[in-house]
């Protein structure tokens, strides 16, 4: 090893960032010889101490280092960044902390990955620093948890699986929780808050990119209606992440694009009327910096409890899981795509264990293991990158099976 560490954990101690580390040290065995090299990070020595001897009891807290850097301190960016093979940042909302991190990385020589929800920063990133990662040969790879493995790679396995073209396909959420009930830590929350004040942003970094249109296959995308339950359109970073590899795998593979929807089931009458409140109340407040202090102020209110400040119990993520159903279609093997409407069709699931703190760490650190012993099968050069851009090639999807997020055709 070039440098002291396989890995950084940038942000240990804040609510993400310790279940990371607990999954880092689980897997320590999984590299090339075996020992994995790894440290935390973050500014706070103490907490940092704390979240080890957590993670995997006293005699751990020897083997694994503690490094000090602050987004507000570049240098101590910089010196982080130069001892890692990876640096794993779980410093979230990214909007306000997260590009110094890419940019240290990007300038040091180390890989940046990404837990980020947000596609303001997502696709701001790849605008600012795709060509410079590139020629550093650093891989900066977005979005690597829950939002959004097993969406993108949920694509990229139903568009695998599919004997012929795949055109469309639709994925519907389903979370189911416990007797104890579940909710998310109020990091999420704010990171949706600002996500949609500054929606004009978006759209107008979009322009940008100056994109083609990316041509489409068969039929436009309708929505159907797979799962016995109603849905709404999910609100997360999966369609811009989806859509973000789907032009890689057009403009780099000559692939097809597979269109995309992405819906959440809500459950029955009740759930629906509380998410009509709560998205109305949502709307009308956060057009406006009162409105914004309020919802930041009092998430349980607002969300019903699926928001706090706490987070959710260890005994709450237990009794949590999650699903997703792939409904795709295309033309099958023996059908010709320029002509009629597709004839085939699949469905995948993706399931796996509570999304936020323990699929998502899950997700991340295998997206890490997966780097570190398979840098052969990532794209050619460096860059920014979705998961199914970097990972299409390599054996994330059955690294993720093996460890409880599991891809199979129904």
């Amino acid at each position: 090893l070039a440098v002291p560490y396989h890995l950084v954990i940038f942000g240990a101690s804040g609510f993400t960032g310790q279940f990371v580390a607990e999954e880092v040290a689980r897997t320590a065995s999984e590299v090339p010889g075996g020992s994995l090299k790894w440290a935390v990070a973050g500014r706070s020595r103490q907490k940092l101490e704390k979240v080890l001897e957590q993670a995997a009891g006293p005699e751990l807290r020897t083997e694994v280092d503690i490094l000090v850097a602050d987004v507000g301190e570049p240098d101590s960016l910089a010196a982080m960044c130069k001892q890692a093979v990876i640096v794993l940042n779980c410093v979230g909302p990214y909007r306000f902390y997260g590009e110094p991190v890419v940019k240290a990385c990007v300038e040091n020589g180390a890989h940046h990955i990404d837990i980020c929800g947000e596609p303001q920063f997502l696709e701001g990133m790849q605008f600012k620093y795709n060509s410079q990662a590139a020629d550093s040969g650093v891989y900066v790879i977005g979005s690597c948890g829950f939002d959004s493995i097993p969406a993108d790679m949920g694509v990229v396995f139903t568009r695998d699986q599919f004997m012929g073209t795949l055109t469309t396909v639709e994925s519907f959420l389903t979370v189911s929780t416990g007797p104890d009930g579940g909710c998310i830590h109020d990091g999420t929350w704010q990171s949706a808050i600002y996500g949609f004040a500054d929606g004009q942003k978006l759209l107008s970094l979009r322009r940008k990119f100056n994109h083609k249109p990316l041509p489409t296959v068969g039929s436009k995308l309708k929505r159907s209606n797979e799962i016995q339950q109603y849905t709404v359109p999910f609100m997360g970073s999966d369609p811009s992440v989806v859509k973000r590899s789907q032009r890689f795998m057009v403009e780099e593979h000559q692939a097809s694009q597979v269109q995309y929807g992405a819906y959440a089931g809500v459950g029955g009458v009740v759930s629906v009327a509380k998410l009509i409140f709560a998205g109305m109340m949502f709307w009308l407040l956060v057009k406006f910096s009162f409105g914004r202090n309020l919802l930041i102020k009092y998430p349980e209110l607002f969300t019903f409890g699926t928001f706090s400040k706490a987070g959710p119990s260890r005994k709450q993520m237990d009794g949590t899981s999650f699903q997703f159903t792939f409904c795709g279609e295309g033309y099958s093997e023996d059908q010709d795509p320029s002509k009629g409407n597709p004839n085939g069709k699949i469905r995948v699931l993706v399931q796996g264990p509570e999304p936020g703190y323990v699929a998502t760490p899950i997700a991340m650190v295998q997206a890490a293991l997966t780097m570190l012993n398979e840098p052969s099968s990532l794209p050619k050069k460096g860059g920014v990158y979705t998961p199914g851009a970097a990972f299409a090639k390599t054996t994330l999807i059955d690294r993720l099976n093996k460890h409880g997020i599991q891809f199979s055709v129904m």
